[in-house]
């Protein structure tokens, strides 16, 4: 079963940036989709960030240009730079897998293993 547990999260300043990471075990498989979700207080939880095993992102338009996923295979670690922080990028943020490819949906429901979550708080 895959285990994941992030870290990295913390307080700055509207401008600033964080990078998040998420420690990955129990992956036995080849084929996964790994992503960023994030969820702020009366939200939804929403997609931030995706990278499929082959390495192909996707990015949400709020990410678009500010935040790179990307996963150290060696490490077994994914992560979320998370540049030209904004306010409204405060949430709660989750590491997520699934053991298929990161095509068709990408809602919260479509993945089934999740982190503990780490606290990101942007302050203008």
């Amino acid at each position: 079963e895959v285990q994941l547990v992030e870290s990295g999260g913390g307080s700055v300043q509207a401008g600033g940036s964080l990078r998040l990471s998420c420690e990955v075990s129990g992956n036995r498989y080849s084929t996964y989709c790994w992503g960023w979700f994030r969820q702020a207080p009366g939200k939804e939880r929403e997609g931030v960030a995706f990278i499929s095993s082959g390495g192909t992102t996707t990015y949400a338009d709020s990410a678009k240009g500010r935040f790179t996923i990307s996963k150290d295979n060696a490490k077994n670690t994914l992560y979320l730079q998370m540049n030209s922080l904004k306010p409204e990028d405060t949430a709660m943020y989750y590491c997520a897998a699934r053991a298929i490819w990161c095509f068709g949906s990408l809602r919260a429901a479509d993945f089934g293993y999740w982190g503990q979550g780490t606290q990101v708080t942007v302050s203008s």
